[in-house]
């Protein structure tokens, strides 16, 4: 009856903070403040300063900032034309055409971003004006962009694995490894999409491109080195031992910095307002996580995480049904917050769950990171749509509706990670 209570509580603080459009992470203070001081004797002041101090001053947390001013850094370079220019070549011939340049640009710069919104608007900006000019159906266009987009939060680096495993205590090097083989495979269920798409809707092809030589695709291809030769650098330093998740990070930011140098778009101007911009995103992520760690430690002074964890354990429900009842929760979660928010504001108690169940916390966090990711295109919070709506000015409805095909292949994704979860355990498991 006193977890009940505190939960009733909890929720009920929680909702009207969040209802008064104060800050999560302050909301998140805010309800972990009630609880301290009613379900227990602990100063609550005393305990929010430690509890933020500790979290705060994370080592593995430098990595966020780090892999946020890089992808901020090559935003403001001409990378997004130039990918454009180096992949063009090779997908024309694909069924789909050039629609494949939003998948496959999105997973190169998801290599190198780790942002969702970064990798739309960098991609966006090449793509759209590019696919219009020649002649490409709106609805593919938006639809395959605010779908692909959504890699960014799940390639290496990814924001949100890095800040699922310090909510965790988790390896950020092992969730990364984790998120390469279901990146390809999400990557690959969206060029499907438009290659069938291709085959059905003879009526909406746009007329092909014109015939180029074999020596002109090679020398576009040249556009195309920088970026992987960056993504090489920093994710396989990594893999290879070389560096951790916050050196390669650093790494990074030397590589991109030298990469606009190259370029000549590096000035005074963009070097500032790319570091103005990974400041306020990692400021608002770290009180995020600052209100997290405050609320966990609040939460498991009620013993509410250990007793859900029990009540479930009781049910005797099987790993299956647990992840499809997630699924669910996190789906509907999402349409009202961001996705960094719903990883920090329920591991406390999700955890404790999973591990109860025997599901493996590195695949839990690649199955958290795709419905997080619907989350990014689902109304009426996705923050994908307004991104999207304020590059093409298409209402909130329309985009969500064209982008509704790829949340249906994110959902298959869950599933094809429940059936094969080796999708995500095997390269952390076999490099060391």
């Amino acid at each position: 009856m006193t977890e009940l209570y505190a939960t009733a509580i909890f929720l009920f603080v929680l909702f009207a903070l969040l209802g008064s459009s104060i800050w999560i992470g302050l909301a998140l203070m805010g309800v972990a403040w009630v609880g301290m001081e009613l379900f227990t004797v602990r100063p609550a002041g005393d305990a929010m300063i430690t509890t933020i101090w500790t979290g705060a001053s994370s080592w593995t947390l430098t990595a966020l900032p780090l892999f946020i001013w890089m992808g901020e850094i090559l935003y403001r370079t001409r990378l997004s034309q130039d990918m454009f220019r180096g992949l063009a070549p090779w997908l024309r011939f694909l069924p789909g055409g050039l629609l494949h340049t939003n998948i496959v640009g999105c997973t190169i710069f998801a290599a190198v971003s780790g942002s969702s919104a970064a990798t739309l608007t960098t991609v966006g900006k090449m793509s759209i004006p590019e696919l219009r000019k020649r002649g490409y159906p709106e609805h593919m266009i938006i639809g395959t962009l605010a779908g692909a987009a959504t890699l960014g939060l799940m390639i290496p680096p990814s924001l949100t694995l890095i800040v699922y495993g310090v909510s965790i205590n988790e390896s950020i090097t092992k969730l990364f490894m984790a998120g390469i083989f279901p990146g390809l495979v999400l990557a690959s269920l969206f060029t499907t999409y438009i290659m069938i798409w291709h085959f059905f809707s003879k009526g909406e092809r746009p007329e092909p491109e014109p015939p180029m030589s074999f020596g002109k695709m090679l020398s576009e291809s040249r556009f195309l080195i920088p970026v992987l030769m960056l993504v090489t650098i920093v994710i396989g330093s990594m893999y290879m031992g070389y560096a951790t998740a916050t050196e390669a990070a650093a790494v990074g930011v030397l590589g991109s910095l030298t990469l606009a140098a190259i370029q000549g778009s590096l000035n005074w101007n963009a070097f500032a307002a790319s570091l103005m911009g990974a400041t306020r995103t990692s400021a608002m992520i770290a009180l995020i996580l600052m209100g997290a760690s405050f609320l966990s430690l609040s939460m498991g002074f009620t013993g509410l995480p250990r007793a859900l964890a029990a009540w479930i354990d009781g049910m005797n429900l099987s790993p299956i049904v647990l992840i499809a009842a997630l699924t669910v929760f996190y789906v509907i979660l999402g349409m009202f917050l961001d996705g960094i928010s719903s990883v920090v504001l329920t591991m406390a108690i999700v955890e404790p769950m999973i591990r109860q169940a025997g599901i493996d916390v590195i695949w839990f966090g690649i199955f958290i990171v795709v419905v997080v990711e619907m989350a990014q295109v689902t109304p009426p919070i996705g923050f994908n749509l307004f991104v999207l709506q304020g590059m093409t000015k298409h209402e909130i409805s329309y985009i969500s509706k064209v982008a509704l095909p790829m949340v249906g292949l994110m959902l298959l994704m869950v599933v094809i990670l429940v059936i094969w979860p080796e999708i995500a355990t095997w390269l952390p498991e076999n490099i060391r």
